[in-house]
This record gives structure tokens, sequence and C-alpha cells, in this order.
């Protein structure tokens, strides 16, 4: 009798632990969902191809600057980001991403830099380049057809002092590929700038469901992946950028558009029409991120970058007088 007791227990013993160990995982699968967000199913062709047909509708709408973060006034946009980012002049930097070079073409006029221009969309790379010639500007702005997934293929590694995003990053079909090809564009020193939507931190966990939808809405309306904030800081991190900060976008409240120009332009084209404003739930912020790949030499490393030098020393078996 005693026996079959013992037996019942350690059946139940077992199955309780086989019930706490399921419960755990389910967590664990929710957080790990919360932290990757939903992933978009789309290649950079797929990118390519949208801009290819949407590209008159964006300018329609946008003009020759495609961001929805912005200013009524869009000058007021791009003088903020040549002194967020940091321009000076002479400096040769990255447009990743560029679209019909709007930024590009203001940036190498009035913060007098050198940009070399990259974009997956063929029909983009046929109007910048015709708006290149319009405006004189041949040689200070160069764009190229490619994928900034490999710039390596396009560009000399270690050349350029500035590599930036302006809400092009969230196109990428894989986030760590794009900051890693980055890192080998950007000389010692040189500032990786990424200005981007980034999947909301829900306040209420009853809205995290209806924020997971829109965000897969937006990914597959516009050919987007839109970014979890966390994941990418874990990749920048881990490459070994210095991260210099995150913030918001500190427009001033008087000059913001308030995204009124996306809704004109999902009246115009049907995209991710949004039907009832009311209930709809906003599922993103926006973030700026500046990182800097840093000078491994102890010369420039001693004051405000010496623990990273001195990590770099340590992965790579580095004596002090190597570097």
């Amino acid at each position: 009798m005693s026996s079959t007791i013992s037996i019942i227990l350690i059946l139940v013993l077992a199955i309780a632990c086989f019930v706490l160990i399921i419960l755990l995982l389910g967590k664990r699968s929710t957080k790990q969902l919360k932290i990757n967000g939903p992933k978009a199913d789309h290649s950079a062709r797929d990118v390519g191809n949208f801009y290819n047909d949407q590209t008159n509708n964006f300018l329609k709408v946008y003009g020759e600057v495609i961001q929805a973060f912005r200013t009524t006034d869009v000058t007021k946009l791009l003088d903020y980001q040549i002194e967020t980012i940091g321009f000076e002049e002479g400096q040769r930097v990255l447009d990743a991403g560029c679209g019909v070079c709007g930024p590009a073409r203001y940036f190498a006029k009035n913060a007098k830099v050198q940009v070399e221009a990259i974009t997956i969309s063929e029909d983009q790379v046929e109007k910048a380049t015709k708006y290149i010639s319009d405006k004189g500007l041949e040689g200070r702005v160069n764009v190229t057809h490619g994928d900034f997934h490999q710039l390596e293929e396009y560009y000399k590694s270690d050349s350029f002092d500035v590599v930036y995003f302006l809400e092009s990053f969230g196109h990428a079909t894989n986030h760590e590929q794009v900051l890693n090809s980055a890192w080998g564009m950007l000389k010692p020193g040189g500032k990786l700038y990424i200005k981007d939507l980034f999947i909301k931190e829900a306040a209420i966990e009853s809205l995290s469901e209806d924020i997971q939808r829109e965000v897969r809405n937006i990914n597959d309306a516009y050919r987007y992946n839109v970014a979890d904030l966390y994941e990418v800081l874990q990749f920048v991190r881990k490459k070994g950028y210095i991260l210099s900060s995150v913030k918001t976008i500190d427009l001033p409240l008087e000059d913001f558009e308030n995204l009124t120009i996306s809704n004109d332009f999902q009246e115009l084209t049907g995209i991710n029409k949004i039907e009832n404003l009311q209930e709809y739930v906003f599922p993103v912020d926006f973030f700026e991120i500046t990182c800097i790949k840093p000078w491994n030499a102890l010369e420039y490393g001693n004051s405000r970058y010496f623990l990273q030098n001195l990590f770099y020393m340590q992965m790579h078996n580095r004596k002090q007088e190597e570097l």
C-alpha cells in the first residue's frame, strides 16, 4: 500500500515539474518575442522593387526628403541633422539608403562634405543622378545602386568619416549584418548615425498584441523590418562600437510636422491605410543612435576610450607596444 502511494506521489511530482517547465518556457518565449519583435519577410530586392514602384508617389507627398519624422519646413530638419551628426567640412560620408539624394545634396552644399550615396532602387538612382546633375553637384555627391548589407562590395574599408541612415535602417533584412558592414566602412574614430523608428514598449501589457500587429502591418506594407531598440544596442556593443548617445529627436514642437504626411501618403496610395485613428495604437518610437568606431591605439584612448582599447588588447592578445 505504501509503495503504491509512493508511486502516485512520484507521478504527481513529475507531472507538476513538467507543467512548471512548460510554464517557464512559455514565459521565456513570450519575453523573446517581445525582445525580437515581429520580423519582416522580405529581401533587399523586394525593397528595391517597392521603391521602383512607389518613389513617384513618395515625391508627390514627401518631396525629395523621404523621412516621416520631420519638420514642416524640411530645411530645419536637415540643418538639425547636420548639427546632430556633426559633419565637418571636407569629410567623406556615406548615405546608406539615400532615396533620391535629397539630404545628400543638401549636406554636400551646406555642410561641404563629400557624399557617397547608395540605394537598392534603380529608379531612385536614375532620379538622384538627374537631381545631382541639375544642381551641379557631380563629384560632390555620387550615387551607387547596391545593397547596404554588403557595403564592402562597393567601397574601400576604413574610408568614411561618417556612415548615416535616415529612416533607411529599418529596411534591413538583417540589422546586425548592416551594422557590421558599416563598421568596415568607417575610419577609426568614425561616426555611425541612425535615425529611425523602433518597436514601442507597451505601457499597458494588453496593448502588446496591438503593437505587434501594427508593426507587422508596417513591415508588410513598406517592406520594412522595424527594429527592436534593445537588440540593436546589443549588436552595437557586441561589434565594439562606442555607444555615444541614444535619444529622442529633439525637434522644437512648433516645427514638428506631426506625421500627418504619412497619412497623406496612405490616402494617395492606399498602403497600410488607417481606417479608424481613434482606435489606432501607434506602434513605434523614433530615436537617434550615435556610435563611434574606436581608435585601437593608446595615444587616442588613454582618456575617453581606454577601456575599449584594453578590451581590444585582451581579445587580440596584443601588447601595448604593438598598438
